[in-house]
């Protein structure tokens, strides 16, 4: 994550990971709340890396993008359930 160190990113991670949940509601539980939150953010920073060139720095910006790239992660999992 861009700017900011590791427990922050557990930190915003846990939350846009929760926010995520709720918004799409799943109940994972809070270690895949953090999961998906840091991989979101993770993956949605390296897509716009490659993209764009930048992404969103500090900690909304990064808390914006783990929180679209957890809702992008759970439903991939949910096709993922649904086609297998």
């Amino acid at each position: 994550m861009t700017g900011i160190g590791w427990l922050a990113a557990i930190i915003i991670g846990a939350i846009a990971g929760w926010l995520a949940e709720q918004f799409m509601k799943s109940h994972m539980g809070l270690l895949m709340n953090i999961i998906l939150g840091i991989g979101g953010a993770l993956i949605l920073n390296a897509i716009l890396m490659a993209i764009v060139g930048e992404t969103l720095g500090g900690w909304l910006g990064q808390l914006i993008i783990g929180f679209i790239g957890a809702c992008l992660l759970i439903w991939i999992g949910r096709m993922l359930r649904r086609s297998t």
